[in-house]
């Protein structure tokens, strides 16, 4: 297929022509058929080219492309075909090489330019394919977010619903008309939205505030353990302490606990460790050591969330603060710190035999240092480098967000 059969695929801003280069205006003007939704097909003037519009649904527009052979055609999307937009589609419906894509600037590119915000990090998606109940949790642990809102969920209904989950800990920016002249942004707090109306083309920009806890989902105790994250109350901006779900699983397998274990959880953080050990040794005691007063609050909480009654949080530095508690069946040690090898030491001079150890840290050193002090004590350490990546959507499309490499080292103190 030659240049000139192409079918091109442009984007369009809310400025129509203006914003178009003078090769795009050329295309557009030599155009036999447009194609495209009715509000972008109103951004350009009648040129005596022959109109499709059509909605959400693509196939009529494959359909008209493939019985309009020889004729120049032209699809209008509204900012960036390419950017979740319809020239994925159609290229994977006609084949990459009878098209030409002439892109713009995404609205959604435009929204966090206007707010001044980068989105490289940012959780996106479009609510018109995925609905808000669907995305609270993603919602929840992020750090900014950027919503495409449609009739459904418009941004009233979006921030009600995140202030009925209360998810009070964004401000809001709601961006309307990008690149129109009459372009408006507002920026307010959630529960100034709700009575508020905007203009049906906007995308809705969240940003947390600096320092805010995460508000935990109300979905919890369905699970012994392997709980997801999110059901646990974190502490800003030390968010990421908390001992992932996947880790937390293996290394509560490993600790091997009976109904009624002892159980140290040192460096407990946010205590999802101590919980989840407390739920399965029902009849044991689990103390969750933490030196940190606003973690040790967060435990105290999430224990309460959760309903655990044999967990007893300890407020004071390792070793020093278990020199009263009674010798444990199994030890976890967490943190990312340099004296994770010496807490590893003398939790394991105060584990009964039989008991089993499990520490997680981040550090090769670390690794080093803690695999040749139980080494040296003959035992057989077990080694793990755990390499987790998850999958969330952004928009239409699933994306891997890897967490942080974990090094987990499990021994059992000889009987």
């Amino acid at each position: 297929m030659s240049q000139q059969e192409k079918i091109h695929i442009i984007g369009i801003g809310e400025d129509g022509l203006a914003g178009l280069t003078e090769s795009a205006r050329q295309i557009l003007a030599q155009a036999d058929l447009l194609i495209g939704e009715t509000h972008v097909l109103e951004l350009v003037p009648s040129t005596g080219a022959s109109r499709l519009a059509v909605g959400p649904d693509l196939a009529p527009a494959v359909q008209e492309i493939a019985r309009s052979a020889g004729k120049r055609i032209v699809v209008l999307a509204e900012g960036d075909p390419l950017f979740y937009g319809v020239a994925r589609y159609l290229c994977d419906k006609l084949g990459k090489d009878r098209f030409e894509v002439v892109p713009h600037v995404s609205t959604m590119q435009l929204a966090f330019a206007r707010v001044k915000e980068s989105w490289e990090d940012a959780f996106l998606t479009n609510l018109s394919t995925h609905p808000l109940e669907q995305v609270l949790d993603a919602i929840r642990s992020a750090e900014k977010v950027g919503l495409f809102t449609n009739d459904t969920y418009p941004p009233s209904a979006v921030a009600k619903a995140l202030l009925d989950q209360k998810l009070d800990y964004f401000i809001a920016y709601v961006c309307e008309n990008l690149g129109a002249p009459d372009e408006r942004v507002t920026r307010a707090e959630l529960r100034d939205l709700i009575h508020q109306e905007f203009s049906p083309m906007n995308v809705m920009v969240l940003v947390r505030k600096p320092h805010a806890p995460d508000r935990p989902s109300e979905t919890i105790g369905r699970r012994i353990f392997g709980n997801p994250d999110e059901v646990f109350l974190q502490s800003k901006p030390k968010r990421g302490l908390l001992t992932p779900a996947e880790i937390r699983t293996i290394a509560l397998a490993e600790m091997d606990l009976g109904p009624a274990s002892i159980v140290w959880d040192v460096g407990a953080g946010s205590g999802s460790v101590a919980i989840e050990a407390a739920q399965l040794a029902q009849q044991g005691t689990v103390y969750a050591i933490e030196m940190d007063p606003d973690d040790h609050q967060l435990i105290l909480e999430n224990a309460r969330r959760f309903g655990v009654t044999n967990l007893v949080p300890v407020l004071g530095r390792a070793p020093e603060a278990w020199s009263n508690l009674p010798d444990p069946d199994a030890v976890f040690v967490g943190g990312s710190g340099r004296g994770v090898c010496r807490l590893v030491e003398a939790a394991y001079q105060r584990l009964r035999k039989g008991g089993r150890l499990v520490a997680s840290m981040s550090s090769i050193d670390n690794l080093a240092e803690t695999h040749h002090l139980l080494h040296a004590h003959g035992l057989e350490v077990k080694v793990w480098l755990i390499n987790i990546a998850r999958g969330n959507y952004q928009l239409e499309r699933i994306r891997f967000q890897a967490l942080n490499p974990v090094f987990l080292v499990s021994i059992t103190k000889p009987a």
